[in-house]
């Protein structure tokens, strides 16, 4: 089997950290990537500091396939993520003249285009626009660095203009099955289990329902049929235990989570 291509989200600003704003690019992200074959191995969630933005940027862009950033790059005087990443790669984050002309083309009147706006058409040297239909302002890309937009909307409309640059591997498959059992008592069986399905990824989620204690089991790979195999034990361990299966949604593939 294939190694996974793997990417990593960096979710960049103070809003989301001090709880104000609600991240919800997150499992957007991690869905559509999903379908596409290419796994969210990681996020990181960092504050608007210049430092923190640079190291984070150079460290993941060399560990991962792909690298996403969302947020920091509006008018404000706190959206420095440009100015980061021209900084990680070494290079003048300058006027780029196509981005110039979109966001001129967004505004009839040309007063609008004040100095604040203005810093929205200044991208790295050398980068690749990543168009935003909606308002005009572009994301970028540097090597195999996603520079998009923290508003889901517009994330969303950048993401899906980029997605066909994607090389992914095989979409993953998940399957769920559940009953009224806690993790304990199938503990050791789930190790089990994993020990013989290495290439899959068993996680367990504990549930309260009408004040019974259970748990979810999510199978996810690459490979069908390990899925079905490892989820088929793990529902007889339900039933021998003693428990009633009250989950089983079967192999679905291109899983979110």
């Amino acid at each position: 089997m294939s190694d996974p291509v793997r990417a990593c989200l960096i979710i960049i600003g103070n809003e989301i950290l001090s709880g104000r704003t609600h991240d919800k690019n997150l499992p957007y992200l991690a869905e559509e990537l999903n379908k596409i074959g290419v796994r969210l191995a990681e996020t990181r969630v960092i504050p608007d500091i210049e430092d923190t933005i640079i190291e984070t940027v150079n460290e993941c862009r060399a560990k991962f396939d792909y690298v996403f950033t969302t947020g920091g790059i509006g008018p404000t005087h706190d959206d420095i993520t440009s100015n980061c990443i021209a900084k990680a790669f070494g290079v003048e984050n300058a006027l780029n003249a196509e981005a110039h002309a979109l966001l001129k083309s967004h505004y009839e009147n040309p007063e609008d285009l004040n100095e604040a706006r203005l810093r929205m058409a200044h991208v790295p040297v050398g980068a690749e626009l990543v168009q935003n239909p909606i308002s005009k302002a572009p994301g970028f890309r540097m090597e195999n660095v996603y520079v998009l937009a923290g508003v889901p909307m517009i994330m969303q409309v950048m993401f899906q203009g980029i997605k066909h640059q994607l090389i992914g591997g095989e979409p993953m498959v998940s399957r769920s099955v559940g009953g009224y059992i806690a993790e304990g008592s199938i503990a050791k069986v789930l190790a089990e289990i994993q020990d013989d399905f290495p290439q899959a990824d068993i996680g367990s989620y504990p549930f309260l329902r009408e004040g019974k204690l259970g748990t979810t089991l999510v199978v996810r790979g690459e490979s069908a049929d390990d899925v079905n195999q490892a989820s088929e034990r793990i529902r007889l361990a339900i039933i021998e235990g003693g428990r009633d299966v009250i989950e089983d949604t079967g192999a679905v593939e291109t899983a979110g989570a």
